[in-house]
């Protein structure tokens, strides 16, 4: 990774530089997982940052929720990230958040990662992939 990840205590707790968003968040395991997915995504597999949506709100229904990470391609949402701590096993549970978060949004992958594991799901071709598509 070419860049290094800015850590610092603000009030007493520790944060973390988040690239996107381009302020100081708290440093909790999730979001861990989130910048250190965010590097990997932007400075190694190149994709494009100005392309990538962080925390952003989403409607299901009538219910608001936050999605981690969206990715964009083209204006349209392309792969949906939900990223978990690293002690959080991914399971049905985690699959069942990701697809209601795509109800909306219709993207061709799904990602889901604790920082130990990543599973990407290819929705068109309804099947896993063994890595990360290039942009």
């Amino acid at each position: 990774m070419d860049e290094k990840f800015q850590i610092k205590l603000i009030n007493g707790k520790e944060c973390i530089f988040d690239i996107q968003r381009k302020k100081f968040v708290f440093l909790t395991p999730e979001e861990w997982v989130r910048q250190y997915f965010l590097h990997f995504i932007i400075y190694d597999k190149k994709y494009p940052a100005s392309m990538i949506a962080v925390e952003k709100q989403l409607t299901i229904g009538s219910l608001v929720k936050r999605f981690d990470i969206l990715i964009y391609k083209q204006a349209n949402p392309w792969m949906l990230v939900e990223c978990k701590s690293e002690q959080i096993d991914i399971n049905s549970q985690t699959l069942s958040q990701i697809l209601a978060y795509n109800t909306g949004l219709k993207v061709q992958y799904l990602t889901i990662t604790n920082g130990k594991c990543v599973y990407c799901f290819d929705t068109e071709k309804r099947c896993w992939r063994d890595e990360l598509p290039n942009y």
